[in-house]
């Protein structure tokens, strides 16, 4: 995508999202959002990043101005980065070859360890959410409360899980998170799933020429999943 169309979609979002007012995106604006393409920052990823700015704006109450992009950038960033760990692509950019000069942000974003009670606490709520839902129905609600009596059964003991039964747990969360994304994509069609595997290979065409066909397929994979994840609005079970 050349820069200046790259520019022109984040414009016409954040027009929407603030309700049809216009915001420019030029000046010190354009060389921002630039920086974002020849980091890397896929296009919906930054998207992605601006919608969690006005997520964490609205909650403030009503709004009173328009919002700048400049003040998405920390957000867009953050996302960019959970993207990269989460499609195992490097940090490096696929346009200009250089580290990003954030690199400090390069970190979890519960700034260490997550919190295992916490994080099955959260699991829990997105499980019955999905599960009031009926987001597939059938065998996937069964399994979602499977899974979701598993979670509750761990939550009670997480706490006090240290050693080597933590690491049990923790590799029983991955296989739970597996097993939900499987039940997730084979509730799917197969227009459908072809068109997220499209979606998910547009997502990382600008990383592509940098990459062995493996990796790129690995990638592919991962931003398919999160893809699925978010079609149902299902949580990620596995503790990072």
């Amino acid at each position: 995508m050349h820069i200046s169309d790259y520019c022109r979609q984040i414009e016409t979002y954040l027009c929407q999202k603030n309700d049809g007012h216009l915001v420019r995106v030029v000046g010190p604006s354009f060389d921002l959002v630039s920086g974002w393409e020849a980091r890397g920052v896929p296009l919906k990823v930054a998207l992605r990043g601006i919608d969690r700015y006005f997520e964490r704006y609205y909650r403030k109450g009503p709004r009173r101005r328009p919002v700048k992009i400049d003040f998405c950038d920390a957000d867009v960033l953050d996302v960019f980065e959970e993207w990269q760990r989460a499609v195992g692509v490097s940090c490096q950019s696929p346009v200009v070859g250089h580290q990003s000069s954030d690199q400090s942000r390069a970190v979890s974003p519960q700034g260490g360890r997550q919190s295992l009670p916490a994080h099955l606490e959260r699991v829990l709520i997105k499980l019955t959410n999905a599960r009031a839902r009926g987001v597939l129905g059938g065998a996937f609600d069964d399994l979602i409360d499977r899974v979701a009596s598993e979670l509750d059964t761990a939550r009670a003991k997480a706490g006090g899980v240290r050693g080597a039964a933590r690491e049990q747990l923790i590799a029983r969360l991955l296989e739970l998170d597996g097993a939900l994304l499987q039940q997730a994509r084979s509730g799917l069609g197969a227009a459908d799933r072809t068109a997220l595997d499209e979606e998910a290979g547009e997502e990382l065409s600008g990383y592509r020429a940098a990459m062995t066909p493996e990796a790129f397929e690995r990638a592919r994979a991962a931003v398919a999943d999160r893809l699925i994840r978010e079609r149902f609005d299902l949580p990620i079970i596995a503790l990072a």
